[in-house]
């Protein structure tokens, strides 16, 4: 029954996109307004910036703030919006609904959040962060989720790119030869831009990639209009707790989605481009509004892939099986031939420009720990050569057995939704510290908490228990989560700033 109702060809709706355009009015107006409270909250000042106070020039090095908003939005926007929303989609048109409500309250609130904390103490990263707001012991199992978040990061986006490159663009077999060469070309080029200055290549190039990126995506959204693509109403198809194999809409359609709606890998991104601006008012442009751009992408490729599938372009199980494939025949039918290519070659930018700087970011983090700064070239080099022969092993195991990508991307999901639980109860501490409305942070972070405990406890990944049994371990485990913060904050409330080094006052 869901099939016929959500996905079916034959049940293509006479009046199309009415509830995508509403997701989308949601996602723009919502944004605007919710990012405007936002910033009021944090109150942007004119102290000076940590890209001013500990320039060095190669991480902490002055930007202008259109550079600093591409740079953003390229790291945080992966396969993830786009992959992501294709699978998600299978959920029915409830997703034009649930990603743009959650991006404006949850995801883009996360990266603003994270971005100001950090500039406002340094460009601290975020186990740091984790580590000043929630305790040294928390921090360690923080460090561990965010160092295993890049690295795997990174592989899905030298995995991701490589095959769309090498059967989309060039028509050949994801094996081979000429897939070995592509994976080592990526792999390249993310050492250099892993070592050279922050202004160097990231900064040169990412505005070219940056107008690829939105030309591509504007291109298809066009495509959703002139193509007359049917879209699947809310009210017409109804609400199914679960999609067509089974899996439910809490937490699977969050997880799955991820990067469209929250994703904790991006405050890993926004700490780093902390380091990079040079006022705090260019936070709510930086930060909270390319994740709205973010959410605008995952809406047009949930709508793409849903009009796809109701021309009978694709089927469901592409959606879920194969989405890569999606984007090839969606972007070349919407677009032709010369479009098709330029949304295929923005789509396989987006995941390079997150890949690189994941590991960027994990070197940032190693050298942070192990104290190597700059100048002990000797040691950042050995680092960045650990964390590229873990990565090689990583995907030669994924490209090794034919399941290997799934379960990457899920355990990459799942561990990326739970770097955002550690994010948000960070925000939420340093909210009732400074007195501010701690609410906006508790609640997001709070739902996620179920989604990715209720996940791990059902999935055979994890402790493969029945959904009620995982529901219910999971809701008394919510419970628990949310006094335990609320206590932990209300003690620490008011609480006198710590002193940075060099004698900086926290803020």
């Amino acid at each position: 029954m869901a099939r016929k109702q959500a996905f079916g060809h034959e049940c293509a709706p006479k009046n199309s996109m009415i509830t995508f355009l509403i997701g989308l009015a949601i996602l723009i107006l919502g944004g605007a307004a919710y990012g405007k409270l936002t910033e009021r909250v944090m109150k942007p000042t004119d102290r000076k910036t940590p890209a001013v106070e500990k320039y060095d020039g190669v991480d902490y090095v002055p930007m202008k703030k259109w550079k600093n908003s591409l740079i953003q939005l390229l790291n945080i926007a992966g396969s993830g919006p786009i992959i992501g929303p294709i699978q998600g989609i299978l959920f029915g048109p409830i997703a034009f609904i649930t990603i743009p409500i959650g991006c404006v309250i949850g995801g883009a609130l996360h990266d603003y959040m994270t971005g100001m904390i950090s500039l406002r103490h340094g460009g601290e990263q975020m186990p740091g962060l984790i580590r000043r707001f929630l305790g040294k012991y928390v921090n360690i199992v923080y460090y561990a989720f965010v160092c295993l978040l890049m690295l795997l990061a990174g592989v899905v986006f030298i995995y991701a790119p490589g095959d769309l490159f090498v059967t989309q663009m060039l028509g050949k077999s994801s094996s081979g030869v000429v897939m070995i060469i592509v994976y080592a070309a990526i792999f390249v080029y993310y050492i250099v831009a892993t070592l050279l200055p922050i202004d160097k290549i990231i900064g040169k190039i990412y505005p070219v990639f940056g107008g690829i990126l939105l030309l591509s995506a504007v291109g298809v959204f066009a495509g959703l209009f002139f193509k007359g693509y049917k879209l699947n109403e809310l009210w017409d198809s109804g609400f199914s707790f679960t999609n067509i194999y089974g899996e439910n809409f809490i937490p699977i359609f969050f997880l799955t989605v991820s990067c469209g709606i929250l994703s904790g890998f991006h405050s890993t991104q926004a700490t780093m481009i902390s380091r990079t601006m040079t006022h705090e008012r260019e936070g709510r442009m930086t930060f909270y509004n390319m994740m709205i751009v973010e959410g605008f992408i995952a809406m047009v490729w949930a709508a793409a892939a849903m009009g796809a599938m109701n021309a009978g372009l694709v089927t469901a199980e592409m959606m879920h099986n194969q989405p890569t494939d999606v984007i090839g025949i969606v972007a070349k039918n919407m677009l032709g031939p010369v479009g098709g290519f330029i949304a295929i070659v923005g789509v396989i930018v987006l995941p390079i420009t997150t890949g690189d700087t994941s590991l960027r970011s994990l070197r940032l983090i190693l050298s942070d720990t192990f104290h190597v700064d700059r100048k002990n070239k000797r040691g950042t080099y050995i680092i960045t050569a650990c964390i590229f022969a873990v990565a090689a092993v990583i995907l030669v195991f994924a490209k090794a057995s034919p399941s290997g990508f799934n379960m990457l991307w899920r355990y990459c999901s799942w561990v990326n939704e739970t770097t955002a639980v550690f994010a948000f109860s960070m925000i939420t501490m340093y909210m009732m510290r400074h007195k501010m409305p701690y609410l906006m942070a508790l609640v997001p972070g709070t739902f996620y908490f179920f989604v990715v405990v209720s996940y791990i406890l059902n999935a055979r990944i994890g402790i493969n228990l029945s959904w009620p049994v995982s529901y219910i371990i999971s809701g008394a485990l919510t419970v628990l989560y949310i006094f335990a913060l609320i206590y932990a904050g209300k003690k620490n409330a008011g609480k006198p700033g710590e002193m940075l080094p060099g004698g900086a006052k926290n803020r």
